[in-house]
C-alpha cells in the first residue's frame, strides 16, 4: 500500500505519541525515534565532542522519545569505516560518550548506541591499511565523497576464523562500554552493506565454511554477535538489530529468495535474545518485493515476536502514522526529517510547519560543522546579510 492510500481520522498521529515499553524495562515516551546517521564529527581518535552532545541533545529536547546514534566502530582493527567516526574501543571513547548520554537523559529522552563494523566498505581507517570482509570480493560502487571517500572501494582480504572471532569480541566489548557509559541499549548494525550484511549477502560471501553457503550459515555471524553482546551486557540491557535489503553502495539490492528469505531471516533473528528489529528501506511502506505484497517492516513484524522499528522516508506524518495504523510497525525512525527539524515531534504535536529536507546540510561533507555553516548562510541570506553577486 502506498503511504498516500492512508487517510487519518480526527485522531491523526495520536498513535505516534503513545508510550512504548520494550523488554528489559525500557519505556519510550512516544513512538518517534531518530535514525542512526553518520556525521563524521568526532575527534581524530574517535571521541565524542561537545558539538555532538549538543546535536544529540537537541533531538531529545525536540520531543523524540528515542535517539539512536550514528554507527560507532567497535574495534581498532578493521571496524572503522570513516575518518572522524566515533568509537567505543577504549575507556577514553567510553567516557566521552557520557556527556552525550547525560544530555539526552536530561531532556527525558532515551539513547541507544549503534554498533558498526564497516568490513569491506571501510573507506577511512587509521588503524589498518587494508580492509576485510567475508570474501575477497571488491564492493560495488564508489566510496562516498561526503564521508571523505574517493574512488572505488579497495579489494578486501577474506577474514580468517581468528579475524571473525576478534570482530565478534569487538562488538561485545563495545556493548559493555556502551552500558558503562550509561546508554539505554545498543543496536547491532546488520544492515546497509556493512560487515554483518556482507556475510548475509550471497554475492559478497563466497565462503565454503560454516559462515557461507546456506542462508542459515550466512546469518551465523549475526547470531554469534547477538549472543556475545547479550553475554557482555546481561539480561537487563536493551539489544536491537538493524536490517535492510539495500546497501549504501547498492541501493536496489533485494534478497534473492524474496519473502521466503525474509521469513527465515526474521524468524531466526526473532528467536535470538533481542528486544526490537529496526528495518530500513528507501520508502518503508513500499512492498519489499515487486509491486505488491507486504513491506519489509510488515514481514519483520509478521515473523519476529519483537517490536519493529520502521525507517525510510517517514518524515511525512501521514506516512509515519500509516505504518502504525496498518500495524506494519510499532514505532518509526526519522533521518531527513530529524535533520531538518530536531523538534519534529513538537512541531507535529503543535501543528507547526514541516519544511522539506535541504541536501546542503550534508554537502560537501556530511559533518556537523558543515550543517552549522549551511544554516548560518541560509539565515544570513534570509535576513539579507549575505554577499550580493
Amino acid at each position: 500500500m502506498n503511504a498516500l492510500d492512508y487517510r487519518p481520522n480526527g485522531a491523526a498521529q495520536a498513535g505516534l505519541f503513545t508510550p512504548l515499553r520494550l523488554d528489559r524495562g525500557l519505556t519510550l515516551a512516544n513512538r518517534l525515534a531518530v535514525a542512526p546517521m553518520t556525521r563524521v564529527s568526532a575527534t581524530e581518535d574517535g571521541r565524542a565532542t561537545p558539538q555532538m552532545a549538543d546535536y544529540y541533545a537537541a533531538f531529545a529536547a525536540g520531543g523524540f522519545g528515542l535517539v539512536i546514534t550514528e554507527g560507532i566502530y567497535t574495534d581498532r582493527a578493521h571496524a572503522q569505516g570513516y575518518l572522524f567516526q566515533p568509537g567505543l574501543t577504549d575507556d577514553a571513547q567510553r567516557d566521552a560518550w557520557r556527556a552525550v548520554v547525560d544530555r539526552v537523559h536530561a531532556h527525558g529522552g532515551r539513547i541507544i548506541a549503534q554498533l558498526m563494523h564497516a568490513g569491506a566498505l571501510s573507506q577511512g581507517n587509521p588503524h589498518r591499511g587494508t580492509t576485510q570482509g567475508p570474501s575477497a570480493v571488491q564492493p560495488k560502487g564508489q566510496q562516498m565523497a561526503f564521508y571523505r571517500g574517493d574512488g572505488p572501494y579497495r579489494m578486501p582480504e577474506a577474514m580468517s576464523d581468528k579475524d571473525i572471532a576478534e570482530a565478534v569480541d569487538g562488538f561485545a566489548q563495545a556493548a559493555r562500554r556502551a552500558q558503562e557509559a550509561g546508554f539505554d541499549g545498543v543496536e547491532i548494525h546488520g544492515a546497509n552493506g556493512y560487515l554483518l550484511d556482507q556475510f548475509l549477502t550471497s554475492h559478497t560471501n563466497l565462503r565454503a565454511d560454516r559462515y557461507g553457503g546456506s542462508l542459515e550459515n550466512r546469518l551465523r555471524l549475526t547470531v554469534e554477535v547477538i549472543a556475545a553482546v547479550r553475554r557482555a551486557t546481561g539480561q537487563r540491557f536493551v539489544v536491537g538489530v538493524r536490517s535492510s535489503q539495500g546497501k549504501v553502495n547498492d541501493f536496489s539490492h533485494k534478497w534473492e529468495g524474496g519473502e521466503a528469505d525474509a521469513a527465515q531471516i526474521y524468524q531466526t533473528l526473532g528467536a535470538q535474545p533481542i528486544d526490537y528489529l529496526h528495518t530500513t528501506e528507501f520508502e518503508a511502506w513500499r512492498p519489499a518485493f515487486g509491486d505488491r505484497g507486504p513491506s519489509l517492516a510488515a514481514l519483520a513484524r509478521q515473523h519476529a515476536p519483537v517490536p519493529v522499528l520502521a525507517n525510510g522516508s517517514l518524515h511525512e506524518p501521514m506516512a509515519a502514522d500509516g505504518m502504525m495504523a496498518r500495524q506494519e510497525a510499532d514505532f518509526v525512525s526519522l533521518g531527513r526529517g530529524a535533520l531538518t527539524h530536531s523538534d519534529w515531534p513538537a512541531r507535529l504535536r503543535d501543528g507547526a510547519a514541516l519544511e522539506s529536507f535541504d541536501r546542503g546540510l550534508l554537502a560537501p561533507i556530511a559533518d556537523l560543522a558543515n550543517a552549522e555553516r549551511h544554516r548560518e548562510e541560509r539565515l544570513s541570506s534570509v535576513l539579507g546579510l549575505g554577499s550580493k553577486r
